[in-house]
């Protein structure tokens, strides 16, 4: 089964980005970024994505998802074992573009997701309360793969089998990253 580690490594440079991020939070790198998104704006009373939602996230993703991709370019492209799973040829040019590309749309594929909670007054890195605890808490670990399955279409197949895969990676993964970031005081929480 050739599709699980070739979804693995597809998205391991992403789970870079989101640990660069996490550096950027603890260490305050990138601090002039700062700034929220929606730069305070309000829709029905309530901030549209909040303090959390800023500029330095979708740089600190970005430039990790980056550092990442060119990993996989520069070092393990070479290796014959891991050539047979790439999806994809990566030229160290593809590496920056894709990796730029899939960075921004996985911090701004968490936006619609923000405002909803936003306007359900459940705060920035709050949890909901009730049935909705549920739906966020899954939805808050994969909501970014919206915006990257649509940057990856651009250079692979979307298979409703790859679809399925990065989602149970993803969550998996993600909250691993999270619960690791929590004990290392990069996240409030660790959810």
């Amino acid at each position: 089964m050739r599709e699980i580690p070739a979804i693995i490594y597809l998205f391991f440079p992403l789970l870079i980005g989101l640990a660069f991020h996490g550096f950027c939070i603890k260490y305050k790198w990138l601090s002039f970024l700062t700034y929220p998104i929606d730069r305070g704006a309000t829709f029905r009373g309530q901030r549209l994505f909040g303090d959390n939602k800023t500029y330095r996230g979708i740089a600190a993703v970005s430039l990790g998802t980056v550092l990442g991709f060119l990993i996989q370019s520069a070092i393990l492209h070479r290796i014959d074992l891991i050539k047979n799973i790439e999806l994809f040829e990566y030229s160290p040019a593809k590496a920056i573009l894709i990796g730029f590309s899939v960075g921004i749309a996985a911090m701004l594929s968490e936006l619609p997701n923000s405002f909803i909670k936003r306007q359900f007054g459940i705060a920035p890195g709050r949890s909901a309360n009730g049935w909705r605890k549920i739906i966020f808490y899954g939805y808050d670990q994969i909501d970014f793969l919206v915006g990257v399955w649509l940057v990856l279409s651009l250079v692979i197949s979307v298979t409703a089998e790859r679809i399925i895969f990065s989602v149970i990676f993803m969550l998996i993964a993600h909250q691993a990253l999270t619960s690791i970031g929590y004990v290392l005081g990069m996240r409030a929480t660790a959810r």
